[in-house]
């Protein structure tokens, strides 16, 4: 952290928010008019020309203001231009994904010897937590410090404690705490610090932060002519379900090479997976970079994770967001998907009293 910038605190539960929120949820009766109550937008300035704008909804990402090699301003995260559009999307724009990010083939696990059977939201599969996972749920706002030219860092942590109440309507065991983090650091780096502690039982972890860049700016067409650089030698090969098979193949020669900078390919899903291994998870390594040749804006992502999925909006249908513009590109740094039913790779088992974590940072440049 920064010299002089904020400290972050970790509060005292409040649990009974999300009880109510829980029964809202298993209840059938309508969540998101209750909960829409409640939710903000907090905004991070630095200077004049890097924001970003969060709201307590999902922990969601809505945008992210950068300016160009000729210092003009552009907001480069796809989303939507209201909260309520947000609490009614599909699409996953910028939220946090939990308990379980990506999928779990059969909607079902076997955790020290007993089976848990999930919601399905994916054909068999469970997909993103859920129905209605962690980028569905209202969020407390524990500390918000806005903007300021000043050297220190700016942040907003948005916490959800005791999320067993929500998840036990889809069948996760044990209890989480939750905590997310935004902050804004000079020049022009965006982190995103996601944690989670288990309470009582074993349980499997895999948060996700699931923002769409466009570094044209988000309404500025098609990202095919983007370079992309993915600093990762093996890919995880998926079934027609894309569920991965348990192996971890070699990029080389295939569709998934992009070690190079290259244009990214027509729409599709692809899995590339990073040579990194649980050993080294604790420390930031560069898995992404992006350049936009018209705008002269860059982004490295770097990440503590084993796994980096990079989603071209195949799957996105022809959804509308801000504006009326038509969408899709999203780098994901994770574990590797369905790892809980697949001894081979990266465990993301949380134990009682231990502590998940996941680290992102972006660093952009003109």
């Amino acid at each position: 952290m920064a010299r002089g910038a904020p400290r972050l605190r970790r509060r005292p539960s409040v649990l009974a928010l999300c009880l109510a929120v829980a029964a809202c949820l298993c209840g059938g009766r309508n969540a998101a008019a209750a909960e829409r109550k409640t939710v903000g937008v907090h905004e991070l300035r630095r200077g004049d020309d890097f924001s970003i704008k969060v709201t307590n909804w999902g922990a969601t990402l809505m945008s992210v203001i950068l300016p160009d090699s000729k210092g003009n301003l552009a907001d480069v995260v796809l989303g939507y231009d209201t909260v309520a559009e947000y609490v009614n999307g599909t699409a996953y724009f910028g939220g946090l994904i939990g308990r379980v990010a990506n999928r779990i083939a059969g909607a079902r696990f076997t955790l020290d010897g007993k089976t848990y059977r999930l919601y399905r939201n994916d054909g068999n599969n469970s997909l993103h937590g859920g129905h209605r996972g962690f980028s569905k749920v209202v969020r407390t706002v524990k500390e918000h410090v806005g903007g300021g030219d000043s050297p220190t860092s700016l942040s907003t942590t948005i916490a959800s404690t005791g999320s067993k109440a929500v998840d036990e309507c889809w069948r996760f065991p044990g209890d989480l705490d939750v905590y997310m983090t935004y902050q804004l650091s000079p020049p022009h780096v965006l982190s995103v610090r996601m944690n989670a502690t288990a309470r009582g039982r074993a349980t499997p972890v895999n948060l996700a932060h699931h923002a769409y860049w466009n570094l044209g700016g988000h309404g500025s067409g098609p990202v095919l002519a983007e370079a992309v650089q993915l600093l990762a030698s093996r890919y995880t090969p998926v079934g027609a379900a894309l569920i991965p098979t348990g192996d971890l193949a070699p990029v080389a020669g295939t569709p998934y090479d992009f070690r190079a900078p290259g244009r990214a390919p027509a729409p599709r899903a692809t899995t590339p997976t990073t040579p990194w291994t649980a050993a080294s998870s604790s420390a930031l390594r560069p898995g992404a970079r992006v350049r936009d040749g018209a705008t002269g804006r860059a982004m490295e992502l770097w990440a503590d994770q084993p796994g980096v999925q990079f989603y071209t909006g195949n799957g996105l249908g022809g959804v509308r967001g801000k504006g009326g513009s038509v969408y899709g590109r999203c780098l994901e740094t994770q574990g590797f998907p369905d790892a809980v039913n697949h001894p081979g790779f990266p465990s993301q088992v949380v134990r009682p009293g231990q502590v998940y974590r996941h680290d992102m940072v972006f660093r952009f440049s003109f």
